[in-house]
């Protein structure tokens, strides 16, 4: 059996127990109309202050909060439930892509109509989920992404912000989308883009996500967002060069499969 045949048998498997662990302590889940869906690891220490700043509505619509605890070995999902969020605890650390896929499932099962999605350490604004909601709701777009070049964004790593300028670059050029913002993780999409793209990156799937969702034809756009420096802790996505070129592996891997995929 192939590798590629291991991880999905591997993953069915560990989303299903997920799952049902899920039903088991919550028998009828009342998602909002809204779900924030979050991938956490070990967020413990930051993750209370972002539940804590959540609206309960947006555009008149309810909200509710997801966490994904990817496997953490302390007490990220007690806080998740303990700031009125609902937690989905698969027992393995796989990464935030398939925590988010994971979570996105959730939404669309139990009756969500739009994902949100943001982090647990505190680098993007609560607030500011009403805007990338709006373009949406006014029948604009399908799928909508925070950029910190419109916006703004703490300088404390040229390096992985001129990666950004450069990736945003390239996927203007090969799916056509005006794109500046390419990794930016405060997002919102109607379910159906979630759920209907074909996910399959463990860790680096914002960049998954967007190409598959341009190359299918939903509507992109992005608005002004803010990003600011992590509240604590310290990223896990390794250095910047390693991060930069799995990033850029995934928007050439994902495109070039979605492109083979296009009718002719």
């Amino acid at each position: 059996m192939s590798a590629t045949k291991r991880d999905v048998s591997f993953d069915r498997a560990v989303d299903s127990a997920a799952i049902q662990e899920f039903t088991d302590r919550y028998p009828e889940p009342a998602l909002g109309q809204i779900c924030v869906v979050i991938a956490a690891y070990r967020e413990a220490e930051t993750l209370g202050a972002v539940l804590d700043a959540m609206p309960a509505t947006s555009h008149g619509l309810s909200l509710s909060v997801l966490v994904v605890d990817d496997g953490s070995d302390d007490d990220t999902a007690e806080v998740a439930e303990a700031h009125g969020a609902f937690a989905c605890r698969p027992r393995v650390n796989r990464g935030q892509g398939a925590g988010l896929r994971l979570g996105y499932r959730l939404a669309a099962r139990y009756g969500a109509d739009f994902v949100v999605t943001t982090d647990a350490d505190g680098q993007y604004d609560a607030n500011e989920i009403s805007a990338v909601l709006t373009p949406i709701l006014d029948g604009r777009a399908d799928f909508v992404s925070g950029s910190r070049r419109l916006g703004s964004s703490y300088r404390g790593d040229t390096f992985r912000y001129l990666g950004v300028i450069f990736y945003a670059g390239l996927l203007r050029l090969l799916t056509g989308q005006r794109i500046t913002d390419p990794s930016f993780g405060l997002r919102a999409m109607r379910v159906e883009v979630a759920t209907s793209v074909d996910l399959r990156q463990a860790q680096f799937q914002a960049s998954e996500l967007l190409v598959s969702a341009a190359m299918r034809g939903f509507r992109l756009a992005e608005v002004p967002a803010t990003m600011h420096q992590r509240a604590a802790g310290h990223s896990r996505k390794g250095n910047d060069l390693v991060y930069g070129t799995r990033f850029g592996w995934v928007v050439l891997s994902t495109w070039w499969r979605e492109r083979r995929l296009r009718p002719r």
